[in-house]
């Protein structure tokens, strides 16, 4: 249960309603694994919606008045400005449930006269396989071949939510298995916390950015690096030189698919050759609703890899004609998922 300090919500009664009405929705978001809860206000009425599987699915109504007071507890055990309204806001909660514990991300949004709320839930005590994340057991051994360099950048790409960090984690824990290396994280936020490796969160507001982060952490001698997500060109160039002078960096960066990660690349500064002596490998990643018994209950993961002579070719401005039916294309994962049963000809369909 979360514990806070007292505040003037207009007494211990509103307060005490507040505790309830959040408990009561975050263990219903809990119990249906949902990973983001989105408060909607509208004119009469404020709706909660929880995204489960991908899909966002109406919870229950509350009252604005409810809202409000709920909005108001959230911002202050976030560490919120309860009086702003004019700015986004972002603020994090760890929160101890019977389902286990949980880092709550927390944002705020303005709008014409209200502000919108939006919660991504972390879970903290799962410690998902890459057996159990991924769809293919061919693609997690592409993968590890991968963390084998010692020097170079390994890209993670994909759509919010799509699992890119969690992927980054269990590379990074089935490194450490079987090496002695020195490990820094840098996150904003951290999304859970991992044993034998330094976590640096990001805190812009206190001078903790990914740049004086990237600079600091270079100072412990790392033999890996994970940038939680690639920014701006700034944050590009200064994990690419990290490469370069003999780090494994992990990174994120958000694209459609691998070609588009070479382009966004090129567009943020980074040199053809830079690319050439550093990029190890790209993977996007896609998140499929996976039928069991006939229902889709869970999410499973297919990767569109770039590595080895077909890296080099888009690398050198080379098309490639096998782009869709590549072994290693959305495409045909996806067409590969259909035959084998485990998605429905609607989410093929749907691609």
């Amino acid at each position: 249960m979360m514990k806070f300090t007292k505040i003037n919500l207009k007494g211990d009664v509103k307060l005490n309603s507040a505790t309830l009405l959040s408990e009561k929705i975050l263990e219903h978001a809990y119990k249906r694994f949902a990973s983001d809860i989105h408060f909607y206000p509208l004119r009469k009425q404020t709706n909660i919606y929880f995204r489960i599987n991908g899909k966002r699915v109406l919870y229950r109504s509350i009252t604005n008045a409810e809202y409000e007071l709920l909005l108001a507890y959230y911002k202050f055990s976030s560490k919120m400005d309860i009086g702003e309204i004019r700015k986004p806001q972002n603020g994090t909660i760890t929160h101890h449930s019977r389902h286990g514990t949980y880092s709550l991300r927390l944002s705020t949004l303005p709008l014409n006269h209200d502000e919108s709320l939006a919660i991504r839930i972390l879970p903290q005590e799962e410690n998902y396989t890459m057996d159990h994340l991924f769809l293919f057991p061919s693609q997690i051994n592409i993968l590890k071949s991968w963390t084998k360099h010692r020097s170079g950048i390994i890209l993670m790409t994909g759509p919010t939510g799509s699992g890119k960090t969690t992927t980054l984690y269990s590379l990074l824990e089935d490194i450490l298995q079987e090496e002695s290396y020195q490990a820094i994280t840098l996150e904003d936020p951290i999304e859970k916390e991992l044993h034998h490796i330094l976590q640096v969160q990001i805190n812009e507001r206190a001078g903790i950015t990914y740049q004086t982060g990237l600079k600091a952490a270079l100072r412990h001698d790392p033999d890996i690096l994970m940038v939680g997500e690639i920014r701006d060109k700034f944050t590009a160039q200064f994990s690419f030189e990290a490469a370069l002078t003999g780090h494994l960096v992990l990174s994120t960066l958000h694209a459609k698919d691998t070609v588009g990660t070479i382009h966004r690349l090129l567009d943020m500064g980074i040199k053809q050759v830079e690319l050439e002596q550093s990029l190890i490998a790209v993977a996007a990643i896609d998140l499929l609703p996976i039928k069991v018994q006939g229902e889709e209950k869970r999410r499973g993961a297919i990767l569109e890899l770039l590595d080895g002579e077909r890296l080099k070719t888009v690398l050198k401005g080379g098309d490639l004609p096998d782009i869709n039916n590549h072994v290693h294309s959305f495409h045909y994962l996806r067409k590969r998922a259909l035959a084998y049963g485990f998605i429905s000809e609607e989410t093929f369909q749907n691609e």
